[in-house]
């Protein structure tokens, strides 16, 4: 077996490895880790989804490995080191999910803006009529410059927003700013000024409870705010209580981690969170691109890993012995390459 699946790929992709390569599509290896060791033992190359993480101990099951993929952005459950130290290529479909995310942020700031959509959307023909807002001519800030931020910035400039932001990893004087035609501010100017809050931060281990009590002191009232980053960068406890005394009116936020809102946790009762099941990035078109990258990255590691094997078998210095003589054998010269 060369390749594993444990993730789905488009047919057209899947098929297009297959003409090239053994694969095997086991997705119910995710689920236990013991036939998934034993699986991977064989494999020169596994696409993996989320849930499954790589460390030094399951780089011990797989002495063949020589990529690790994924659909998905993030290397916080690889061990980026250990496949470094045993010559494994990471590969993840890093842009494919660009734009669907932008597009999830716009789509549920447009929602939070116009709240009756919503309540039309599960059902409700006769809820109240609610007083909505519009995009145009508010302020919305842009905190994290992740690549799906470059997107929803010119798609929010197109709608008539004004756009202001901040990023914890990039000077207010880089040119990224001006290019994305968003005014760099402060942290707190930005909670004082934004209608909206756009929340796509590039998440590290130094980040989290990022947002607390301190940061959220000067939220202008009634916020509305949406994000894709990991929940660890909001403090739990000081999140809710803005939640509860309407310096944040809404949120809706993707990909929580599991545990964030759940029973007996300070934003449990917060009927004004809205949590969706990571879905930014789920598009038909988002799941063709990454799975076209990650068929030909894969495709490329593994030539690329049995040309550099050939070149070192053919470029060996070969020696030359006579294989014959003796009695009753030709007299002429027969040679043996070793």
């Amino acid at each position: 077996m060369d390749i594993l699946l444990l993730e789905r790929l488009v047919p057209e992709a899947l098929a297009w490895l297959e003409s090239r390569h053994s694969v095997e599509y086991r997705p119910e290896l995710a689920a236990d880790p013991a036939a998934l060791r034993k699986a991977v033992y064989k494999a020169e190359a596994v696409v993996l989804p989320r849930k499954v993480p790589v460390t030094r101990e399951f780089l011990d099951f797989a002495p063949r490995l020589r990529a690790v993929a994924r659909m998905h952005v993030g290397t916080d459950n690889t061990d980026l080191e250990a496949c470094r130290d045993r010559h494994i290529r990471v590969i993840q479909a890093s842009t494919a999910t660009v734009r669907s995310n932008a597009e999830y942020l716009l789509a549920s700031l447009l929602l939070l803006y116009r709240r009756g959509i919503g309540s039309a959307l599960i059902g409700d023909r006769h809820a109240d009529i609610r007083i909505g807002r519009e995009i145009n001519g508010s302020v919305v800030g842009i905190l994290g410059l992740a690549p799906a931020a470059h997107a929803l910035a010119l798609m929010l400039t197109s709608l008539g927003a004004r756009l202001i932001g901040y990023d914890p990893a990039v000077h207010h004087t880089a040119p990224i700013w001006q290019r994305l035609s968003v005014q760099p501010v402060s942290l707190s100017d930005l909670m004082a000024r934004s209608d909206g809050v756009s929340v796509q931060v590039m998440y590290a281990s130094r980040y989290q409870g990022f947002i607390n009590d301190k940061v959220l002191a000067h939220c202008k009232p009634g916020q509305l705010w949406t994000g894709i980053s990991r929940s660890a960068l909001f403090e739990p406890h000081a999140f809710a209580q803005a939640l509860t005394d309407g310096r944040i009116e809404a949120c809706m936020l993707d990909g929580a981690e599991a545990g964030f809102a759940s029973r007996g946790t300070p934003l449990h009762e917060r009927e004004n969170l809205f949590l969706t099941p990571r879905i930014g990035s789920h598009t038909r078109e988002a799941r063709l691109r990454s799975s076209w990258y990650v068929a030909h990255r894969v495709h490329e590691a593994l030539s690329a890993t049995r040309m550099s094997t050939l070149d070192s078998l053919t470029s060996a210095p070969m020696e030359l012995e006579p294989a014959g003589g003796g009695a009753g054998r030709s007299t002429e010269p027969q040679f043996i390459i070793r």
